[in-house]
């Protein structure tokens, strides 16, 4: 480790949670592929998150914030900085009758069956997302019509230049897959607005949900789910199927034959392998459809043959 990722590593110590040197992300992705991150660190409460961000921030380390890696491609190079990892904060906080304040690390699964067993509708569709809420929030998770923004009240978040402070939902700017929060801001709450409904048909309506995405998601491998956003008035896999890509392998990734928006690990495959089949894959639909499909994973740290300390994210 170069000596300032070795100083920070040290005053990490002196913080509460998991701390590890040259950690595999292979380990914390569902794509099973990429490189080590040189410091991961896995705080146990929101104030060591946001320290441990201030101090590499301070030291000119890159740093990322990751919740459940379901969303995520690190190359095989690692991630030359700190890796912070949100999955042991998953607190929550029943205010209301219909209100619950949820830490950044909340499995969305979860966040939808406690809600639905207390009889609180908004997110029960969202039961089958592998994601952090944090995570959720930033990109505006959503399925069957529904989305994590349609029931965000306010959010907590950190940013080094603002600190930390509540934001309404007017100020997160949602829309289809994304909302009008940077890579520097990072979300530490969320307080959610649901609605009264029986807890019954909310059950109904979460099997429902999870049979649909295992009859159409169950596929060959590791993947991070779907990997394009929907173009509007478009459907990505459409788009990709038209392009004759379905099953198109580079090296152990694969366009699945199931549903051809995801990319999946057949066993092996290198974070390098699944990132040339994603430039593939729109490279050929721009040039069969005449429509550019935007990833909605995101893609970050070095190459193999990048020299230490330059990053591509």
């Amino acid at each position: 480790m170069t000596g300032a990722i070795a100083r920070l590593f040290d005053n990490l110590g002196g913080l509460d949670g998991r701390l590890l040197r040259d950690e595999p992300m292979a380990r914390h992705t569902s794509w099973k592929a990429g490189g080590p991150a040189a410091i991961f660190f896995r705080p146990a409460t929101i104030d060591g998150l946001t320290a441990a961000l201030e101090l590499a921030g301070e030291a000119g380390i890159p740093w990322l914030v990751v919740g459940a890696g379901s969303n995520l491609l690190v190359r095989d190079g690692g991630f030359p900085g700190l890796v912070a990892c949100t999955r042991a904060l998953d607190r929550l906080s029943w205010q209301d009758e219909d209100r619950v304040r949820a830490e950044c690390g909340v499995a969305l699964p979860k966040l939808a069956r406690d809600s639905a067993d207390r009889g609180l509708a908004g997110i029960e569709s969202l039961v089958g997302i592998p994601g952090t809420l944090g995570a959720a929030v930033v990109i505006n998770a959503g399925a069957s019509g529904q989305e994590i923004g349609q029931t965000v009240r306010r959010a907590r978040i950190w940013s080094r230049q603002g600190g930390s402070r509540w934001r309404e939902r007017t100020e997160l700017d949602f829309a289809y897959r994304r909302s009008s929060l940077t890579d520097r801001e990072v979300v530490l709450e969320v307080e959610l607005a649901l609605r009264k409904r029986d807890p019954d048909r909310l059950l109904q309506a979460m099997t429902a949900a999870l049979t649909a995405r295992r009859k159409s998601q169950t596929v060959e491998g590791p993947n991070a789910g779907s990997v394009f956003r929907n173009p509007e008035g478009h459907r990505a896999w459409e788009l990709i199927d038209r392009a004759g890509l379905r099953g198109c392998r580079i090296g152990g990734a694969m366009v699945s034959r199931v549903h051809c928006n995801f990319i999946v690990n057949l066993g092996g495959a290198t974070a390098t392998e699944i990132e040339q089949l994603i430039d593939l894959v729109s490279e050929r639909v721009e040039r069969q459809c005449g429509i550019r499909l935007l990833p909605e994973v995101k893609i970050v740290g070095r190459h193999k043959e990048d020299k230490p300390g330059e990053d591509r994210t």
